[in-house]
């Protein structure tokens, strides 16, 4: 039996990925950030400071994850870390000036990516493979984890 055969979505979503995240890198490139970080970045920008632990909840990764790409993002002067006033086992994320200055060119080069992702759909389709995009989302953040 072909991969094919056997799972036709999940085969698609796959490669769909891999292909918006090589459709996103070098537009990220140019502002000298890698698929992912950006996420990051727009979230620290819509929610403001956050603990390492809300930022992995809020953006559904693990917390290896999160740490790694803020570390290269503080590296690169776009966060902060601080302790947290609150729980001194925690620490709290923060944008830095040169990382609030970004987040215009991200959400820039998202559109553009937006633009790629849905280029030749009508209005009536964008808004289709969203609601069936969400539903998938939904199906599969309902499945137990063991």
């Amino acid at each position: 039996m072909l991969m094919e055969d056997c799972g036709q979505i999940s085969l698609l979503i796959a490669r769909i990925a891999r292909a918006h995240w090589s459709a996103a890198a070098p537009l990220l490139a140019k502002l000298g950030l890698y698929p992912g970080q950006e996420l990051l970045l727009m979230r620290l920008s819509d929610s403001g400071c956050q603990s390492l632990s809300d930022l992995a909840n809020g953006l559904r990764l693990d917390a290896s994850t999160v740490t790694r790409t803020v570390q290269r993002l503080e590296r690169q002067g776009l966060v902060e870390r601080m302790p947290s006033p609150t729980d001194g086992r925690s620490v709290i994320v923060c944008l830095t000036e040169a990382g609030r200055g970004l987040i215009g060119p991200v959400k820039d080069a998202w559109a553009e990516l937006e633009e790629q992702t849905t280029r030749g759909m009508s209005e009536r389709q964008r808004a289709e493979v969203l609601r069936l995009l969400r539903r998938i989302e939904r199906n599969l953040l309902s499945v137990p984890r063991g």
